[in-house]
């Protein structure tokens, strides 16, 4: 069966020279314009990082403006695990012809997920035969933790953040995806932005970019 094919905007490598590749993967209903926002600052860390923000595979249900990557109808545990799972091969199809087209490897590939994004950039990345530098994933949840000890091929850094104020995904799902990633012997790290919602605050950003300079070994790692 043929995968959908995605797409979306990009900036390239501010240097002129590609060594690294961001993938951002927006949320539900958002679109990839939503995230390619991030580039301009991470790429003041990353000058040599190309990055490109895919749109969601279906048109969103409740935004029809925006994507998404699975439906939302029932939200329930078995429906994120079910969507994500369906999705799973069009997200891994776009990052094998990323890294192809960039003549890279998964050692100079960053995923940076939001909300949807976070589950569709746990859920593949974890589950790749080879590993890539890291996850950031902002104000998301972990789809089917009962089956990460089983199913997790590679465990790459990550680093999750979510507000506290968050009023779409509350911030008690970091603290299970810490539990079960942890539990699965990843090497996960958190932080709870005070009083920010269903976003990604400055102190979110300001953490990320740290944390994609040092897996990338970037300046003074």
């Amino acid at each position: 069966m043929d995968v959908v094919k995605i797409d979306g905007p990009r900036q390239p490598a501010a240097s002129g020279t590609t060594e690294q590749l961001v993938i951002l993967v927006h949320g539900y209903g958002a679109d990839g314009n939503d995230l390619i926002g991030l580039a301009p600052y991470f790429a003041r860390a990353l000058p040599n990082a190309a990055f490109v923000a895919p749109n969601g595979p279906e048109r969103c249900e409740m935004s029809p403006m925006g994507y998404q990557w699975f439906p939302i109808k029932q939200f329930d545990p078995t429906s994120r695990l079910t969507g994500v799972q369906s999705a799973a091969p069009i997200l891994d199809q776009f990052i094998d012809q990323e890294l192809a087209s960039h003549g890279l490897s998964e050692e100079n590939l960053l995923l940076v997920g939001f909300s949807q994004g976070t589950m569709m950039s746990l859920h593949v990345a974890l589950r790749r035969p080879r590993q890539v530098a890291g996850i950031l994933g902002y104000s998301g949840l972990l789809a089917g933790p009962e089956l990460l000890a089983d199913e997790v091929v590679s465990k790459p850094p990550i680093l999750l953040i979510h507000g506290d104020m968050d009023e779409m995904l509350p911030v008690q799902n970091l603290h299970d995806a810490v539990e079960a990633l942890g539990g699965a012997g990843l090497n996960v790290e958190w932080h709870v932005s005070p009083g920010a919602g269903h976003t990604i605050a400055q102190d979110g950003l300001d953490l990320g970019m740290e944390f994609l300079r040092r897996v990338f070994r970037v300046g003074t790692y």
